[in-house]
């Protein structure tokens, strides 16, 4: 494909392409915004805050512990933290080190971090106390020699930062006891490092900044390769497509995100802490999004711009009572990605905030965003959107041939942010890197006469129902707009009959709605194969940490009689 039909569905200012070459390295683009936004307050926390001087002094010092170590340039060091202070100044460390950074899910199991720690071959970790006991557990098996311990009152000063660790160890007993021998503290790495100075390694655009872990949910996690390059491009694309928005902020007044997007996730990794440190904004770190009242008490107390998220999200707040307590006349950017945002989701945040959602797409593989819808856009278009600049997009058939304008196809992108392969797995490379650069992302999606994309569904979660395509989202879109509806999800089922049978899954908002009800709806509503043979009610449904339902639990689970 060399045409791009969807240029033109570009707000003015927004270019066709991006120049990733201004920057070598992420390291690069952090020391510039360093020197140029020193005075600036970069990071906001329980209260505290972290300025862009403090950020760089803090993670020189630790870097310089790093290579005290003895860590060779390139070696894997890891992290599994939460949204804390101490999160941003280890990327910043571990990158202008010369190592290659480990984002870890911090609710993982001690199996999936041992898989992880030995797939990367991690010869560090920086940790939060509060997982030292999953880590004692794995931590024998893998090839991890150094340990930094970190606490969630390291950085918010003597007083409040001892009276935060003991109620997290001693009242809520969040901290599991644990025995790790040869730990050391976060804050006497640091103190350590500032005896030290820093030797500044060569880093390249093709150097590996980050070992991103993905395909958890489909099977073993594998770590998408991100090169320097791939994440300097992406936060520049990110910055160029949301400038119409941000030019909207008033002249004077910091650009403000909310991070509620756990930062091990490239999502809020690349959008939220390296695009903020790109544009000097001011990022709020919310540690713990799926407490609602916390995070909406937090809120309160910011005027903010921008709010990435996910549609489970967006829902789960704008249900909440404390919704109203906070200002969200400030907003300027609601961004909706990591699953589907939902079109009922859309409108209640849309009245509620006066901010549209603009859905977006990508993955781990690429950075990860690849398509967004306009910034201007004044209302939801059920769509993902447009490929970003620089992008290119496609479907196409199993034989890799681009299917015509209308048809579902496997969707295929390729640009700067593209990885190029998984780590250390180069069967599994072959099987979604084709041979002039292009990306399989696995999702079957839909192009229209202007360029706009819709995600119908990932290929393993189409239902065939005899021999009818089934699309959950499609479903789930449906169901989510029938009043009492607070949450739902759909997958395949085996039937004798049909081969396959639609199961649905609903969590209720009003007690009083019946199966009956919810069948009535579907069948007003949708084709009659698509109509769920099983309706199921339920208090949660199972999901990741970002927040994306896990159809693959739903689907693993025995039907219920």
């Amino acid at each position: 494909m060399t045409d791009r039909p969807w240029l033109s569905a570009y707000p003015p200012g927004v270019p066709a392409d991006i120049d990733p070459a201004q920057y070598r390295s992420l390291v690069d683009l952090m020391d510039a915004s360093f020197r140029k936004w020193s005075e600036r307050t970069a990071y906001s926390f329980m209260g505290t805050t972290l300025s862009f001087a403090e950020t760089d002094a803090q993670s020189q010092a630790l870097a310089t512990y790093l290579q005290g170590l003895g860590l060779a340039q390139g070696d894997r060091v890891a992290i599994m933290m939460p949204n804390v202070p101490q999160y941003p100044v280890t990327v910043a460390a571990v990158l202008r080190a010369g190592y290659v950074l480990v984002n870890v899910n911090p609710l993982y199991t001690p199996r999936e971090l041992e898989h992880q720690l030995k797939d990367s071959g991690a010869k560090a970790i920086v940790i939060l106390e509060n997982f030292g006991a999953t880590l004692q557990r794995c931590i024998a098996s893998t090839q991890v020699k150094h340990v930094v311990l970190a606490s969630i009152g390291d950085r918010l000063g003597p007083f409040k930062g001892t009276l935060v660790n003991f109620v997290l160890r001693h009242v809520k007993k969040l901290v599991p006891p644990f025995k790790l021998p040869g730990v050391v503290r976060f804050n006497h790495a640091l103190a350590s490092g500032r005896q030290g100075s820093l030797r500044k390694p060569t880093i390249g655009p093709e150097d590996v900044a980050v070992l991103q872990y993905t395909g958890g949910t489909t099977g073993v996690a594998k770590g998408a390769t991100l090169l320097h390059r791939n994440l300097v491009a992406n936060v520049l694309q990110s910055e160029a497509w949301n400038a119409p928005a941000m030019d909207r902020v008033p002249p004077g007044e910091q650009s403000t995100a909310v991070c509620a997007l756990p930062l091990y996730h490239i999502y809020a990794f690349t959008v939220g802490m390296m695009l903020s440190m790109r544009t000097g904004g001011k990022l709020i770190l919310i540690p713990n999004a799926r407490d609602f009242a916390a995070l909406l008490k937090e809120l309160s107390q910011h005027v903010f711009h921008t709010f990435p998220g996910v549609s489970t999200l967006f829902n789960g707040l704008a249900h909440h009572p404390d919704f109203n307590k906070v200002d969200w006349s400030h907003l300027k950017l609601s961004v909706g990605g990591g699953m589907a945002v939902q079109s009922a989701v859309a409108k209640l945040w849309l009245e509620k905030t006066g901010c549209p959602i603009c859905e977006g797409y990508g993955l781990s593989e690429t950075s990860p965003s690849a398509c967004g819808n306009p910034v201007t856009s004044t209302a939801f278009t059920a769509t993902i959107g447009v490929p970003i600049s620089s992008t290119f997009m496609k479907c196409i058939d199993d034989a890799g041939q681009e299917v015509p304008i209308g048809q579902p196809g496997e969707i295929a992108i390729k640009g700067p942010q593209v990885m190029p392969g998984y780590w250390q797995r180069p069967d599994e490379t072959a099987k979604v890197m084709l041979p002039d650069g292009w990306f399989k992302t696995g999702d079957i999606g839909v192009m229209d006469e202007r360029g706009y994309f819709k995600v119908v569904d990932r290929k393993k979660d189409m239902v065939l129902v005899s021999g009818f395509n089934v699309y959950p989202n499609e479903v789930e879109d449906v169901v989510a707009m029938l009043p009492g509806v607070l949450e739902c999800a759909v997958v395949g089922i085996p039937d004798e009959r049909t081969g396959e049978a639609v199961k649905l899954v609903v969590v209720r908002k009003d007690s009083t709605l019946s199966e009956d009800k919810v069948r009535e709806f579907c069948r007003a509503n949708l084709t009659g194969y698509k109509v769920p043979k099983v309706i199921e009610f339920r208090n949660d449904l199972p999901k990741t940490p970002v927040g994306k339902v896990l159809r693959r639990e739903l689907r693993d689970e025995r039907v219920k009689a």
